[in-house]
């Protein structure tokens, strides 16, 4: 199958495969039309929007803790550490952040002395980026659907305004939206056959947070089917080489070492739990077992087994059928709906999750918005997702005070959010067993 699709190039959404249109269950649009004036308004007005929420929001404290820690990074890096250290001061992300934490410090006269999210100019430059990259992952869902402008700006706009996107960029302070970015670039760069540059788009995902591992296994099973196992060693070789050319100032000084060393003493230490507030079946396992507190992962269940090593087991089956699944079906269709399921199968049959590290399923979901199936998924997975943030961290007050983030609200959109999970799969191992059919037919 690879070789039979090596030499078709997707270049655009609409003509990827099963992507839009009647044979998907869409309404309206049956064929690409020109944007109207109207259209344009309705987007810019919709885009605008969601910048002023973001500028309002982008100099409050946010999540206190982690804010202040990302800014004492910024200044570290601005006064007293040299960039090749950046390591020595247990930074948890990839050299993407180390960059981006090195220049804020640099352009911002706020980090050259100690300082704490109290500062509102601090806390906005670091939040900066990441509310950027929201409205850049808007964009540029609008760009892949520009063929179906209803959809293009339904898509949009609900990256740029669900409270997903806001509440953990530009309230809080987190980069899912900067790896996601990265990931959502590469899938579209590789859909239009562009294979070198989508790996380095993939190599610099991985090289900003661990979360955007998962994205590797319907990268990896696309570009096999669609290039065979030779050429496809165009796009790893990319990805590889974008990695290791942004580790190398941080090499010599053991960055990369301890990076994984930081990143499993807190998997060890602090986050070795069933759930961070996630809302997905160990959550509910959780919840049922000691309430809203926490259960240890890495305890014994049977023998030397383990929660963590049963999540480890069930999420790798569970990987290995997406890449199967997408491996069957490489149409840019069949690669979305395999982004979205990787990172929902991580997310629910991990263990430590925490509860927006579901963040790039609603992205990758978004570009199906004009299939009723996806959407429906996608509307469920927004609103549960953003309950369960509000919920894991109110703006204001504890966990679960304006929330429940246990008992049987965190249960229901445990069970909500598993179900799109399991929905997302079967759409994508229902298409693959119909492109077998057909292929097989000849």
């Amino acid at each position: 199958m690879g070789a039979t699709l090596a030499a078709r190039p997707e270049r655009s959404i609409r003509a990827a495969g099963p992507m839009t249109g009647p044979a998907d269950g869409a309404a309206g649009d049956p064929v690409p039309r020109t944007w109207r004036r109207l259209d344009l308004a309705i987007l810019g007005a919709g885009l605008l929007a969601a910048a002023a929420v973001r500028l309002a929001l982008l100099p409050t404290e946010g999540m206190r803790g982690d804010l202040d820690l990302f800014i004492s990074w910024t200044h570290e890096l601005a006064t007293d550490v040299p960039l090749g250290h950046a390591y020595d001061l247990e930074l948890t992300f990839g050299p993407v952040m180390a960059y981006l934490f090195r220049l804020i410090g640099l352009l911002v006269p706020a980090f050259q002395v100690p300082t704490d999210a109290t500062d509102p100019v601090a806390a906005a430059a670091v939040k900066l980026p990441a509310s950027a990259a929201d409205l850049a992952l808007a964009v540029l869902v609008a760009w892949a659907l520009r063929d179906r402008p209803r959809y293009a700006i339904a898509a949009a706009l609900g990256i740029a305004l669900v409270p997903v996107t806001w509440y953990v960029s530009s309230w809080w302070g987190q980069f899912e939206a900067i790896y996601a970015l990265f990931g959502l670039l590469a899938a579209i760069l590789v859909v239009r056959g562009h294979w070198a540059l989508g790996g380095i788009a993939l190599g610099l995902a991985l090289a900003t947070k661990p979360q955007a591992i998962p994205l590797v296994v319907a990268f990896a099973a696309f570009a096999l089917a669609r290039l065979g196992p030779r050429r496809a060693l165009i796009p790893a070789a990319a990805t590889a080489a974008t990695l290791l050319v942004a580790w190398l100032p941080f090499i010599p000084n053991g960055g990369p070492a301890a990076y994984l060393a930081t990143i499993g003493r807190f998997q060890d230490g602090d986050y070795a739990v069933l759930s961070l507030r996630a809302w997905n079946p160990w959550w509910i396992l959780q919840s049922a077992a000691v309430g809203d507190w926490h259960l240890s992962d890495s305890e014994s269940i049977l023998g030397p087994l383990t929660p963590r090593a049963v999540g480890y087991l069930a999420a790798g089956l569970g990987l290995l059928a997406v890449f199967l699944f997408v491996l069957r079906n490489p149409t840019a269709r069949g690669l979305f709906l395999g982004l979205a399921a990787s990172v929902l199968v991580a997310f629910c049959l991990l263990t430590t999750m925490h509860e927006r590290y579901s963040f790039a399923a609603v992205v990758f979901l978004a570009l199906l918005l004009a299939d009723r199936r996806p959407a429906a998924a996608w509307i469920v997975l927004a609103v549960a997702v953003s309950l369960n943030l509000v919920a894991a961290r109110p703006p204001t007050g504890l966990p679960g005070s304006w929330i429940p983030v246990g008992g049987p609200v965190g249960i229901a959109g445990s069970l909500a959010i598993t179900a799109v999970a399991i929905a997302v799969v079967a759409m994508l191992a229902a298409e693959s067993r119909s492109a077998r059919r057909r292929y097989e037919r000849g």
